[in-house]
């Protein structure tokens, strides 16, 4: 992919003239002075890869004309992270960033016995993952989902590999020692760890226990951790 600046339009890009929206189009114009002829790239953030020539300069609703278009692969397979919230909500802006670069494809916040839940701020939370998704110059946004229940999450997941780290002395498997081949969903529990009923239940719905190493990780350590790890390839 070419160094050209990078922007993500949420909206339908399936037309040959595209009309940027207002924030975009501010930075195209005002921030980076881009003028008519100048060349950008624009993501749907599903795998779309636009490269685009800009035909009018306006600060909120700038218009180019698409050069190029082409799709860029998903990678396989999918990789789903089940975390917990954190008291810090910053803490849990930090592994949304680093998820996302990371190629995470599917996020779940998740609600525990133990977790200390705060307000879940879903617009700036999807604003990070948009960020990080064009720093590292992706074309896949991860899905984020609304908050869900840890008892919701074990009974619909459909991945075909399915983990949860956990903290308590009783047999678990190396995760990155683990077969990797399908799509995978990792659960991450809160600072305190799953209660053993949570575990038991995981366990009992076909979860496979792991470790992610020999230190005992802050949940957001240990949701980047697992991450690394399951995209080890």
């Amino acid at each position: 992919m070419s160094q050209l600046p990078f922007f993500y339009i949420p909206d339908d890009a399936s037309g040959q003239e595209i009309t940027l929206g207002e924030d975009t189009s501010r930075h195209v114009i005002q921030v980076l002075r881009m003028k008519t002829g100048e060349q950008l790239n624009l993501t749907d953030g599903q795998g779309q890869l636009i490269t685009a020539s800009i035909t009018f300069e306006h600060k909120k609703h700038c218009k180019v004309v698409v050069v190029n278009r082409s799709n860029e692969p998903e990678v396989q397979p999918r990789t789903s992270i089940a975390i917990s919230l954190l008291k810090n909500p910053s803490r849990f802006e930090w592994f949304l960033e680093k998820a996302t670069e990371i190629g995470v494809r599917e996020i779940i916040p998740l609600l525990t016995s133990r977790t200390e839940k705060e307000k879940f701020r879903a617009d700036r939370m999807q604003t990070i993952c948009i960020s990080a998704m064009l720093q590292s110059r992706q074309c896949w946004l991860p899905v984020l989902y609304q908050p869900l229940s840890l008892d919701q999450v074990i009974h619909e997941a459909s991945q075909p590999l399915k983990f949860i780290a956990h903290c308590e002395d009783r047999p678990r498997e190396r995760l990155w020692q683990q077969d990797r081949s399908q799509d995978m969903l990792l659960l991450i529990g809160p600072e305190g760890d799953f209660t053993t009923a949570e575990i038991d239940q995981a366990l009992d719905a076909g979860f496979i226990p792991v470790t992610l190493g020999n230190t005992r990780l802050r949940t957001e350590t240990a949701g980047i951790s697992g991450a690394l790890q399951l995209s080890l390839r």
